[in-house]
């Protein structure tokens, strides 16, 4: 039927950024998130490619959370003349002020910082994605709404918003739509997470979409008295070693979730009174947001508790420059990734370091910075620069924001009956594909699908959804780890091993060797073109 609701998925399909699907009826465009692809060089290119559909044609947006990879493309949204209004919770839009904002003036501020290295000098001019101007202008078109409320943000769309226990403010979104009853689960917390209430929402829909980011990985459950015994032992480890604890963390809910406990575990003297810097101005500002829901959030201890006299928040950029010189602080820095900000200036500080700790406490998905040093590189490249990894390399997964597979299981069991079809999105090929089988041995639904970017579904009433359109192979190229992180880690150890070849005619015959293999691709590329031409 032609006034059957149709769902294109624009990113976060077997990725786990870019997070944005449309939903069509009627000539009505709704879209579910606009997110920033983050991870290699490749994917976040895509955040420059044009859209696959016309901006001034979405009637509206409803946002499911604040963080960047679902919300950091709807400046450049505005920007190419959607006038709609984004929908969501009240404590995103006061996060969102920060977020996006913050968004505009990384893109600008790298797009400055790209265009001056050396090695760039005969390359274009690099545009900012979009400003901070662009970034203010799609926060003025945030319109709140309270959880579990029907509203109307299209003619002919109906939805309402559930608790997603994942970050403050963070929501399922349920759609009803010409008799067809949808579900987008957004990003999903676990089981008594910090702050947050466990997810809820109804049952008995026609479809669901459901995230898989951990949906190949099982985490302990632990309470929040053991989580701090965990963090406890990685801070005196680390400050035994004698050097600075340096934590990536994302600015929004994991800044506050660590402060939080190392507060508590300051207080009750089981560790030093160390200085911990928050060297992150857009962190400073979302604690600002959580002091304001102090009163409706889970575990506080105490109205006050970011307030910690051990704290200390760095906005000032000569002040960041500052913490160069300190041995045995903890400095927490975003992004979470080590994808861009701050911490990437303390990664050249400190990861050469061998009393230096690095610990990761969320997700680092698949190319990007911190998964890299995570798999355990032993030489990087930040900025143009090459950095040995000489520091302790730590992980603990306990503050992850995300359900684990069991988290996971339990939401899809509690949303059934499925009448139509399951789709499991926002995650890995290997999380995804796990969850997959599993889902399918539960018979959770008749049909499970695996959506890819660029896919179209139709989404009938009661029966399972038809594809309509085929994902485009080259958007599912761009996932994963990419030619440029390839070309880093063998940069990064070129120098070295060519210095390891004794004989120096031998080392000069290798790289002649490399030059005449390039030139050997040159010259087919060039033939290529002249047969085209």
């Amino acid at each position: 039927m032609t006034d059957d609701l149709t769902l294109a998925f624009h990113g976060a399909a077997r990725t786990v950024t870019g997070s944005c699907m449309e939903f069509c009826r009627d000539g009505k465009r709704l879209l579910v998130d606009c997110g920033l692809f983050q991870g290699s060089r490749t994917l976040e290119a895509l955040n420059r490619s044009a859209f696959p559909f016309d901006a001034e044609e979405v009637d509206a947006v409803i946002l499911t959370h604040a963080h960047i990879d679902h919300s950091g493309l709807l400046p450049r949204l505005v920007a190419e003349g959607f006038t709609g209004e984004i929908w969501c919770t009240a404590p995103t839009a006061d996060l969102l002020e920060f977020m996006l904002a913050d968004a505009g003036r990384i893109q600008e501020s790298d797009a400055t910082r790209r265009n001056r290295r050396k090695d760039r000098a005969d390359q274009p001019e690099i545009l900012p994605i979009y400003t901070e101007q662009d970034a203010v202008a799609a926060w003025r078109q945030a319109r709140s709404v309270d959880l579990e409320t029907w509203f109307e943000p299209v003619p002919g769309f109906r939805a309402r918003l559930w608790n997603a226990g994942h970050i403050l403010g963070s929501a399922s979104v349920e759609l009803d739509v010409g008799g067809t009853h949808v579900l987008c689960s957004g990003d999903l917390g676990p089981e008594h997470k910090a702050f947050q209430r466990d997810p809820e929402g109804p049952s008995g829909f026609d479809h669901v979409i459901c995230e898989s980011t951990y949906g190949d990985r099982k985490r302990d459950h632990l309470a929040i008295g053991e989580r701090r015994s965990l963090l406890e032992a990685e801070i005196k480890e680390a400050l035994a070693r004698g050097g600075n604890l340096i934590i990536p963390v994302f600015a929004l809910e994991r800044t506050q979730e660590l402060l939080l406990d190392i507060a508590a575990l300051i207080d009750a003297n089981r560790i030093p009174s160390t200085p911990v810097f928050v060297d992150s101005p857009l962190a400073n500002r979302a604690t600002s947001v959580f002091a304001k829901y102090a009163g409706s959030l889970e575990d506080m201890e105490g109205e006050n508790v970011f307030g910690h006299a051990a704290f200390h928040f760095v906005d000032d950029v000569a002040e960041s420059i500052r913490l160069n010189s300190l041995s045995g602080a903890i400095i927490m820095a975003a992004s979470g990734m080590c994808e861009g900000g701050r911490i990437r200036h303390h990664l050249k500080h400190n990861l050469f370091r061998r009393e230096s700790t690095l610990l990761f406490v969320g997700f680092q998905a698949e190319g990007s910075l911190g998964r890299i040093i995570l798999d355990g590189a032993e030489r990087v490249r930040i900025s143009g620069e090459d950095i040995v990894v000489r520091a302790q390399i730590r992980h603990i997964d306990t503050y992850s924001a995300h359900a684990d597979q069991d988290d996971l299981l339990a939401w899809m069991e509690a949303r059934r009956p499925l009448g139509g079809s399951l789709f499991l999105s926002h995650g890995e090929a290997t999380a995804i594909e796990t969850l997959r089988r599993i889902t399918q041995a539960r018979e959770l639904s008749a049909s499970i699908i695996v959506p890819e970017m660029g896919e179209v579904f139709r989404l009938p009433v009661g029966t399972p959804a038809a594809r309509i359109k085929t994902g485009d192979p080259e958007l599912q190229q761009a996932v994963g780890r990419d030619w440029q992180n390839s070309y880093a880690d063998f940069a990064a150890g070129l120098k070295r091993e060519l210095a390891e070849i004794q004989d120096a005619r031998i080392r000069q015959q290798a790289l002649d060797d490399m030059r005449a293999i390039l030139e050997s691709y040159k010259k087919v590329r060039d033939k290529r073109a002249a047969r085209r031409h």
